[in-house]
């Protein structure tokens, strides 16, 4: 253990728990060699702080953020096709299992804690310790006989999103067209149906995020538990197929589910440009979009920092209060912003 590496999250300004980042891949893409504890400088950078990494755990420390759904994103396939096919199975397992096998090495070394389940997360918190959900973005590492989700069900699996943004196996992902609705293309199909029901068998949470609405309401159909999108906005404010119609919202509201507001850019901006001089303004109108048609209850954080363009004035996780001055601003409630913050993602997870 390196317990020096393991930095206080003591009296933060806000509790924060974020259904999406992105950095484990922005660690595994820097390389490196392993030390004795079998951390890389990156690794290291991401303990202690600055690093090139928009999450680290000394500003998680200064945004009070506690906890998230830390994303293992499959590799890309190695040509300029990476949005009409899925990655090859082998390679993807292959960077799923480097990946996971990096967030274990952290846990070890003391830099933030492993959790799956509610009750862990409460306990990481209890003691100032920064809490890793392991989940994975496509399903792409996972064969037809569903072993592999066995196998990260065991290493600490317990959220996986059925698609990014390109067709797989089980399902079919939206593009990153502007603008565009995310009704288009075929449902679940009948190996993603056998990966849904799993899921829920081991308790494992399904994730729409990238999904296309008919995969969206398949899922609906296939599962009785609450409806998570980790990490999109409203479309009815910013057109993207990346973002939820209202019918959607008012399902996950309906559901007890959760939609976590993603900072990108061009999923926050009406007219969908990648301009990072995006004021914090254009995040509360999704959010308040949300809250009248899904009601608060169906709302968290779902950032995707290290893995998009954030406005500047979220430029990194140690910003993340201004997001909710601005909420506060707005009209919402102190109540409302502790279910924002924390407690709606809380319900969610259980335990």
């Amino acid at each position: 253990m390196v317990a020096s590496l393991a930095r206080s999250l003591a009296s933060p300004i806000i509790r924060i728990f974020d259904g999406h980042n992105d950095v484990l891949l922005a660690l595994h893409e820097a390389g490196g060699e392993r030390d004795g504890d079998g951390l890389t400088a990156a690794d290291r950078a991401f303990a202690t702080g600055g690093g090139p990494t928009r999450l680290d755990v000394p500003r998680a420390r200064a945004g009070g953020l506690v906890g998230g759904l830390f994303a293992i994103f499959p590799a890309d396939p190695p040509d300029d096709d990476a949005y009409a096919r899925p990655a090859e199975q082998q390679q993807a397992l292959a960077d799923t299992l480097a990946m996971t096998a990096r967030l274990h090495r952290l846990a070890r070394a003391g830099v933030l804690r492993l959790a799956r389940d509610g009750q862990e997360l409460d306990a990481a918190v209890a003691e100032g310790v920064l809490a890793a959900f392991l989940h994975v973005e496509g399903a792409e590492p996972i064969g037809p006989g569903l072993d592999e989700l066995e196998v990260l069900y065991a290493a600490g699996l317990r959220s996986l999103g059925l698609t990014w943004s390109r067709p797989n196996r089980f399902a079919t992902g939206v593009p990153f067209e502007f603008p565009g609705s995310p009704d288009q293309g075929p449902g679940l199909t009948g190996d993603g149906r056998r990966l849904v029901t799993a899921c829920d068998e081991l308790g494992i949470l399904v994730d729409c995020a990238h999904l296309n609405g008919r995969g969206f309401w398949d899922v609906a159909e296939l599962t009785d538990g609450p409806l998570v999108v980790s990490h999109s906005n409203a479309h009815a404010v910013c057109p993207s197929p990346r973002n939820l119609t209202d019918e959607q919202l008012r399902a996950v509201g309906e559901r007890d589910g959760l939609v976590g507001l993603n900072f990108h850019v061009g999923f926050l901006r009406p007219d969908g440009a990648e301009d990072p001089d995006t004021p914090i303004e254009t995040l509360v109108a999704h959010a308040a979009h949300i809250a009248e048609v899904a009601g608060v209850d169906a709302m968290g954080l779902g950032s995707d920092l290290d893995g998009a363009t954030m406005p500047n004035e979220l430029a990194d996780v140690s910003r993340l209060p201004a997001l909710f001055d601005t909420l506060s601003a707005a009209g919402f409630t102190d109540e409302d912003l502790g279910k924002v913050a924390w407690g709606n993602w809380r319900r969610v997870l259980g335990g």
